[in-house]
């Protein structure tokens, strides 16, 4: 593989984890009005921030293709409804939890330690979304 694939597989999933964790915080922040969630997601955040700064940004950005990404325009039918908060939610801390293992395992070729580092985040998200589910459910009655 080359460094340029390798990179861009890298960008992506950074993107998609950072994305992804931001609509969850808005979920706990805005719909379920929770400050102690809402700063774990934003620590969260940093701690995934600071790992990722450790992976070389000018490689990352050069090796960016976004307008020719063959699956940048694929759009599946379950991306296009959504109907509840709660497919809102578990689709984005799903894409996170994903992205994150991929991080996870790619992260591996440019520094090793960096895999442990990814690892934990994830099952921190694993933790969260048990927290986060628990609390829509019992505000589904409310609904949202």
């Amino acid at each position: 593989m080359t460094n340029d694939k390798l990179f861009r597989i890298l960008d992506a999933n950074i993107n998609r984890a950072m994305e992804g964790l931001r609509v969850v915080e808005e979920i706990v922040r805005f719909i379920l009005d929770d400050k102690k969630l809402t700063l774990k997601i934003k620590n969260l955040r940093a701690e995934l921030k600071k790992i990722v700064s450790k992976l070389p940004k000018k490689e990352l950005l050069s090796a960016r293709a976004s307008l020719s990404d063959v699956g940048g325009k694929l759009y599946t039918k379950s991306e296009s409804k959504r109907s509840k908060t709660e497919e809102l939610f578990y689709s984005n801390i799903k894409r996170c939890e994903e992205a994150v293992r991929v991080l996870e395992e790619f992260s591996k070729y440019v520094n090793p330690k960096l895999g442990k580092n990814f690892k934990a985040i994830r099952f921190k998200l694993y933790d969260l979304e048990k927290q986060i589910a628990r609390q829509l459910t019992a505000s589904e009655g409310d609904g949202v």
